[in-house]
């Protein structure tokens, strides 16, 4: 099992080198420039004399290439990601002060399509063809179909007009008021989540049901153990194992859709400081907030694979 791990993590080092490429070199290649953004805002004239003088004061005359080596040295010798071109300020600080946040609101929004997907699966597998398996199939498409973004907005525009209430948009620190903290934290992360229960709960029940057809499961019938012996320990366990691969994939998508619904209800996430970054295009922000994006997603597939080992022993012995 220790190789097994080892090797895992060894595997993410070239990947992290040239994930850490690929970002640097596309946000650079985004429409729009810095330079006539800081010029147009300060109402600076837009001479060639001053643009120059302005790259070379934010480090942008140099080649992309030595950009580069130069922020990934700083990053691998002094866990620097760059300071902000408009405010100077490291934009480690301002991740490691943001990201608890977008943890806080996936890691509920990941619970919240677990705790929902996984036992609505199991229990459609177990009424196949039942009006309650239909009814929980159909719920399970619309839940796909309808966006996050449009549910966000439904909820932040409707209760407003019918009930005069809608969810703040001043966000509570968990130091000041942890049940006020995580009931804010609540609507953002189910809207986040119902499609990932959708997703959980489908693959779930199509899983169960092929297992539950198994010789070894109709075995442990013939010798009178009980049913709900026979699906946690029997039949669920080993339908988790392609449902851990599908949890994975789709973790990416937290990411991404955070995005959006932090900006929709007004959580100062990683999300909203992406956004903030892309709108005036702060290249270093970006960068750094894309990259732990990134090494999230690779984390994610790490324990992944780490949980291939726990539920099947032959993935251990490799």
């Amino acid at each position: 099992m220790h190789g097994y791990v080892l090797r895992r993590i060894l595997a993410l080092i070239p990947t992290l080198i040239f994930a850490s490429m690929i970002v640097f070199i596309i946000i650079r290649l985004m429409p729009g420039n810095i330079i006539d953004l800081m010029l147009t805002q300060n109402d600076v004239s837009a001479s060639k004399q001053t643009r120059d003088q302005l790259e070379a004061a934010l480090g942008l005359d140099r080649p992309i290439y030595i950009q580069y080596f130069k922020w990934i040295g700083a990053l691998v010798f002094q866990g620097s990601l760059g300071n902000s071109l408009w405010t100077s300020t490291p934009v480690m600080d301002d991740i490691l002060h943001r990201l608890p946040v977008t943890f806080e609101l996936g890691l509920m929004a990941l619970v919240f399509a677990m705790i929902i997907g996984i036992p609505v699966g199991v229990y459609a597998a177990l009424r196949q063809d039942t009006m309650g398996d239909y009814a929980l199939r159909t719920i399970s498409i619309l839940l796909l179909a309808i966006p996050g973004f449009w549910t966000g907005t439904l909820i932040m525009v409707f209760p407003a007009i019918w009930w005069g209430w809608s969810p703040s948009v001043r966000f509570i620190q968990f130091s000041q008021d942890p049940a006020g903290h995580l009931l804010q934290l609540l609507i953002p992360a189910i809207v986040l989540g119902k499609a990932f229960a959708a997703v959980i709960m489908r693959f779930t029940r199509t899983l169960m049901l092929e297992v539950l057809r198994q010789d070894y499961i109709r075995t442990a019938r013939a010798k009178g153990l009980a049913t709900g012996t026979i699906v946690m320990r029997h039949a669920l366990r080993n339908a988790l194992i392609p449902v851990v691969t599908v949890i994975g994939l789709q973790a990416p998508l937290l990411f991404s859709g955070a995005v959006i619904v932090e900006q929709i209800f007004v959580i100062p996430g990683m999300g909203l400081l992406l956004i903030e970054g892309v709108n005036s295009r702060d290249y270093p922000t970006i960068i750094g907030v894309t990259l732990v994006f990134g090494v999230a997603v690779m984390f994610i597939n790490l324990f992944v694979d780490l949980s291939y080992g726990w539920l099947d022993p032959k993935v251990r012995s490799r």
